[in-house]
């Protein structure tokens, strides 16, 4: 049974930032109140509506998961959500940036699945802890649609090697999976009620089922680093900031998109999406699109 709660608190506790350091992940959290949720979930289906036929340089599907918060306005104002905000910042600090802000969605009665991974192997920036990613569920997040599962304490590995399966029905770029074994014993099914949220470490391994109820698995994902984390492989790097400052110099700030998809925007996104691409197609044996394009 989903916990349904109104949000309450709106900072983490030491307990829950202990947990979380312990675990490699927390949840769940409240990130949006129902209203909140239902209305960005409408949001997001009205703009995957009056957008799906438009002429823009890339399919619908890439800006939605690859740093939509570059072109749309709801991604950009959900990223920057107070209370999403201050939550994470119990995990890094005052100082935090948007490095990445991305739509996961599984459609009704589908095979798509997320193999079991860990983010920052293709990230570029190393084993380091200067990061935390924020999992929003727009519509409910159960065992059945194909929550995310987590290994408790696997955020204690190096980066694993990985395989990339390359495979149709994975939703990852390279559908990359950890080569071990993660016994079923071994994973938490993280269920999340709409406006609920989890936080993750980028060395916790996780993944996720397929879709197999009659409505859309709709997360949000958005990928928060404070200014000491640094970018080793691309030659540059993006990121928005959403609270406090940046004195490092190791990201191109960028501000958030006034309309969605303006020529501005989308010039921006392909300048970003080409220096990232270096960092994700390190080590692969064959051509890497920025994402699966489901």
């Amino acid at each position: 049974m989903l916990d349904t709660k109104a949000p309450t608190e709106t900072t983490l506790t030491q307990a829950q930032i202990e947990q979380y350091w312990r675990d490699g992940y927390l949840y769940p959290l409240p990130a949006l109140d129902a209203a909140e949720a239902a209305a960005a979930r409408a949001e997001l289906e009205m703009l995957e509506r009056d957008w799906l036929a438009a002429d823009l340089p890339q399919p619908l599907n890439t800006y939605k998961r690859v740093n939509a918060h570059c072109v749309t306005r709801l991604a950009a104002r959900l990223a920057q959500h107070p209370r999403i905000l201050d939550q994470v910042e119990g995990i890094l600090g005052p100082n935090l940036m948007i490095w990445s802000a991305e739509f996961f969605i599984k459609e009704p009665r589908s095979a798509h699945t997320v193999g079991m991974h860990q983010d920052l192997t293709y990230w570029g920036m190393g084993e380091t802890s200067d990061q935390v990613t924020a999992w929003i569920a727009l519509s409910p997040a159960t065992v059945q649609s194909g929550c995310m599962d987590f290994v408790a304490g696997s955020h204690r590995n190096p980066i694993l090697p990985h395989t990339d399966t390359f495979s149709d029905t994975n939703l990852l770029s390279r559908g990359q999976e950890v080569a071990v074994d993660v016994p079923e014993a071994d994973k938490t099914h993280i269920e999340l009620a709409p406006g609920q949220m989890s936080l993750h470490h980028g060395l916790t391994i996780h993944g996720s089922g397929p879709n197999r109820s009659d409505d859309r698995r709709i997360g949000f994902a958005i990928r928060y680093l404070n200014p000491d984390a640094r970018q080793q492989v691309a030659d540059r790097d993006y990121a928005m900031l959403a609270r406090g400052v940046d004195m490092s110099g190791g990201f191109i700030h960028f501000m958030p998109p006034t309309r969605d998809f303006s020529p501005a925007a989308l010039a921006l996104y392909e300048q970003i999406r080409a220096d990232q691409a270096k960092a994700l197609a390190k080590g692969a044996e064959n051509a890497v699109p920025m994402y699966n394009q489901t």
